[in-house]
């Protein structure tokens, strides 16, 4: 199994959950073939108009500016490390109510038609990335969990919509750490638990591996 972990958080594990979440994993899944694509040291430049001038040009045969081939450049380079894999873990922050800005970039290069989803005659929506799988491990220092405070959660629930509902990806585990940040006296036993089932995720991984 080839694993794509997205690492979405350029801060230091010392500050950032998501961070430690990202460390766990990847010292769980030592023994298996684990790939980091980090969106912070990656040059990904924002989605605009100068990617659809970029698409004009290639088609008119007239010559890319800078920032076009980066953005062609770095939009291959995304929808090829999701090609090359069969599980897709995402490591992620709850940034102001959403995922970082960078992850979205990630997001956009691949959400793609004809790639990860494609339209029939009638309108209706076909994944075509039906054969990935994707684990989301995500920390928020708020408290979302309930049917009030749910909808307020643009990062989880995004990605849920968008990988499952429109790549037609199967999500196979979450976790999410939250709360720690709310409740301080309680955030040291809810981030070591959170930890702890980002361990066993992994080691389910590594399991299958030994089963098969």
């Amino acid at each position: 199994m080839n694993i794509l972990v997205v690492k979405a958080n350029n801060r230091p594990a010392s500050e950032a959950i998501s961070s430690k979440m990202y460390e766990a994993f990847m010292e769980s899944t030592s023994d298996l073939n684990v790939t980091t694509f980090d969106i912070f040291a990656e040059d990904m430049p924002y989605l605009g108009q100068d990617l659809f001038d970029a698409f004009g040009n290639l088609q008119s045969g007239q010559e890319l500016t800078e920032v076009q081939q980066r953005l062609l450049t770095a939009k291959q380079k995304a929808k090829d490390a999701v090609v090359a894999a069969d599980l897709i873990v995402f490591a992620f922050p709850l940034w102001n109510q959403t995922i970082p800005a960078k992850m979205q970039t990630f997001i956009d290069y691949i959400y793609e038609a004809g790639f990860a989803f494609k339209y029939d005659q009638s309108g209706n929506l076909h994944p075509l990335l039906t054969d990935k799988k994707a684990i989301l491990l995500n920390a928020r220092g708020g408290m979302y969990n309930s049917p009030e405070t749910d909808r307020l959660d643009m990062a989880v629930n995004y990605m849920r919509n968008v990988l499952d509902g429109v790549f037609g990806m199967e999500i196979i585990d979450e976790v999410i750490i939250e709360g720690h940040n709310a409740m301080p006296d309680k955030a040291e036993a809810i981030i070591v638990e959170g930890l702890e089932k980002v361990k066993a995720v992994a080691s389910k991984l590594a399991m299958n591996k030994v089963a098969q």
